[in-house]
Formats: structure tokens, sequence, C-alpha cells
């Protein structure tokens, strides 16, 4: 990889709060890249009280283009990653987070990509790094994912790229949204007319949360900012919900509860519940019917 200089084609951004048990393995990814052109990797230190940053200086001999930072004033990967934007050097910014791994040929895939398209959404692999079959899956494999309830503009998760200058021009990521902030930037790039392209060759290999207590805090933390989302762009053509919808969907999981006791049904049962606790806690929090 070429030397880090004042300018270059791509930043890689990747916000880190305590990822030293898995941001060696994204590292060791990106040394796998092969690309001709100058390149930088910054890391965005967001608050860390493990070892996150020692782990990351192992691999300064071997990405020259490695950079440290530290956003310590606020909390939430949307603040990391605009915080790395705003010291990047490169035309073009490339998200991923510190808990996945780019595949082999990412980075060249990327910049082929943008070459042709001022952004870009990449592929999402589940199956390498949670096992063949993997409970719940991240539709991002043939092209973004759908947002169904209500039916809404198609969207991608953080992995996306996309020129520097578009991302400043936009406000970056909403600092405000602790979740769904990737779907939120998504449909405010759509709005101001920019369309997100899906680039298949272009694989990032996610981690999907792998206990139970953090895969319930997502999903209550996605049932509430799904409200979020709800709020904001019900001005800007989000269909209304319905409310008898809402109250069934909801008696729909209590009735379900059984489901509790089943090893084969119980990830998913907890999933739905925790959503639809997150839904409750955004209609009351936001002052939104949205269930």
């Amino acid at each position: 990889m070429p030397p880090h200089s004042s300018t270059a084609a791509i930043s890689v951004i990747i916000p880190c709060r305590n990822a030293a048990p898995v941001v060696a393995n994204q590292l060791e990814a990106l040394c796998r890249q092969t690309f001709d052109r100058p390149w930088e990797i910054i890391v965005v230190d967001n608050n860390s009280t493990d070892t996150t940053k020692s782990v990351v200086e192992r691999f300064r001999a071997r990405l020259p283009g490695l950079r440290i930072v530290d956003a310590m004033d606020k909390c939430g990967a949307a603040y990391a990653r605009n915080f790395g934007v705003a010291v990047a050097v490169g035309e073009n910014v490339a998200f991923c987070d510190a808990d996945d791994e780019v595949g082999d040929g990412w980075l060249s895939a990327v910049d082929a990509a943008l070459s042709e398209h001022e952004a870009i959404a990449f592929r999402i692999d589940t199956d390498k790094l949670n096992g063949a079959s993997p409970s719940r899956r991240i539709h991002q494999t043939e092209g973004l994912q759908q947002y169904t309830y209500p039916p809404y503009l198609p969207y991608s998760g953080a992995t996306i790229a996309l020129r520097r200058r578009l991302h400043q021009r936009l406000g970056g990521f909403d600092e405000s949204m602790l979740a769904c902030e990737d779907a939120d930037f998504s449909w405010r790039l759509q709005h101001s007319g920019v369309k997100l392209h899906f680039a298949r060759d272009a694989v990032v290999h996610v981690r999907l949360r792998s206990t139970w207590r953090d895969m319930c805090r997502q999903a209550r933390l996605w049932g509430e900012y799904n409200v979020v989302l709800y709020k904001k762009f019900r001005p800007l053509g989000m269909p209304q919900l319905q409310k008898l919808r809402g109250l069934r969907n909801l008696i729909g999981v209590l009735r379900r509860a059984p489901d509790l006791v089943s090893a084969d049904k119980r990830q998913g049962w907890l999933w739905e519940a925790n959503w639809a606790t997150g839904r409750l806690i955004g209609s009351v929090k936001y002052r939104v019917w949205a269930l």
C-alpha cells in the first residue's frame, strides 16, 4: 500500500468503541487488500476503555496509511464516522465497522464502483462470521435492503462509500440517532437526488450480535429509532401506519410468548418482543403512534 500522503483516493473510516476482541480481524482483512493508489485507514476511537488502541497500533508497520484519532465529545457510531470524515484526506470515504471483515478485493471493487457512481452500498455476507446457518440474516446480498413497515425507500446499513464532499453536503450522519442512522442517511441521500448504487463485488462479512443481551438491546434500539425514522420521514412521503395493525402486531407477539420455552423459536421471539418493546418506547418518547 502506498504511504499516507496529503491526498488519497479513498479514506476507510472505522468507528471503534471497546473493539479490542475483534478489530484485529478487520485490520488483517485490510492488510490483504491489493490497491495501487494512495489510501488511508482512519480508526476513530470513541471513548474506548479497553485495549483497542494498542491492538490497532500493532498494525502500523503493515498499514502505512493507518491513523488513530480520538473522538471523545460524544458516544455513538454516527458521531465517530462524522469525526473520521472531518479529518480524512480522501476524495472518497468508505465506512466499515470494527467487528466486521471486508472481503478480499473489497477496496479495488469500491474504487471501481465509485469511478462510475457517487454513492455505493456493499454486498453483505452473514455466513462467514456467524456459521453456515445464522439465526438472522441481513438482506443485502442481491440489492439494497427493502424497508417494509411501512413500505418506503430502499436503504443500506452503514456499509457504504461515497464522495467525501457529498457526505459533507448532506451534513453527515445524524448524531442524535443511536441506531438506524444508516437508513436515515440512505434516505436523505436519495431525497437529495443521488442514487445509492449496489456494488455487488464489494463484499463485507458482517458479524451479528453473539449474546442474548446484545441481541435484545439491538432489537429494542432498532425498534425505538424506527419510530424516529417514521416521525422524520412522514412529511417526506412515508405512508402512515394503521393503528389497528400496530395493536394486532403487539397482541400477536404477546400470544406467541410460549415460543420462549422452545429452543428453536426462542431467539426469534426475543427479537420480535424487544423490537415491539422498542417501538412502544419510541411511540411514547417521541409522541407519535408507530407500533
